[in-house]
């Protein structure tokens, strides 16, 4: 059995005098796809947001790979967890620029070449790079983002009912490149969802309520 790739104990997470997650304890191993359900409100997107250290625990420890995130650089921890929000915003320029982002933070050159593979996995053509965000649908602006938070290959990624707005047909070209890369890089995917087929296509099921786990599934 793989080890842990990421770890809370006893996470709890407190807004505003109320409790928005109380007592959370999860081990994820590597590889894994991991939904998280329940109702909203229940706390589910608060619980990503911890886990990709958008905001911090009032109470607990969140450990990825043994370490407290804690005490690992924000900008090291979010190269290898990478979280995607469910309406991801794109720079007011072309394509490339997006793509480009990634690298020109790392101080280096866009890959063409792995800009152009993953284009091609999300269903879009080379000639993608020189449109304007403002031209494209809503569908295309979720698999640019995608492909961006994908230029440089992470060991998690944190989806935020990613789909939730869209067709069924990107909702497959979205979920079908995540399945690629959890079966061919080992990537472990934890997301939060409503979508009936998403939960039964997932390795393990975790549901919410009332910021607390209710039950927990596996296949």
């Amino acid at each position: 059995m793989k080890d842990a790739i990421l770890k809370l104990e006893n996470v709890s997470f407190f807004a505003d005098g109320k409790h928005i997650l109380e007592d959370i304890s999860l081990q994820i191993k590597e590889g894994e796809k991991v939904l998280f359900s329940g109702p909203s409100g229940s706390g589910k997107s608060t619980l990503l947001k911890l886990i990709g250290s958008v905001i911090s625990p009032s109470q607990g420890k969140i450990y990825y790979q043994g370490n407290d995130i804690e005490n690992i650089n924000p900008y090291d921890y979010r190269k290898e967890v990478s979280y995607f929000f469910q309406n991801a915003a794109l720079f007011d320029q072309r394509v490339e620029d997006n793509l480009s982002f990634p690298a020109q933070i790392r101080g280096e050159e866009l890959d063409m070449t792995r800009a152009e593979f993953l284009l091609e996995e999300v269903g879009l053509s080379r000639s993608y790079l020189e449109k304007s965000v403002n031209d494209l649908s809503g569908g295309e602006k979720q698999r640019i983002a995608l492909v961006r938070n994908l230029m440089y290959q992470p060991k998690v990624i944190l989806l935020d009912e990613v789909t939730s707005s869209l067709d069924q047909a990107n909702r497959d070209v979205i979920n079908q490149l995540i399945d690629k890369l959890i079966v061919e890089n080992g990537i472990t995917v934890l997301a939060v969802t409503h979508n009936q087929k998403d939960m039964e296509e997932a390795s393990r099921l975790i549901k919410i309520e009332a910021g607390k786990v209710v039950e927990e599934s596996d296949e």
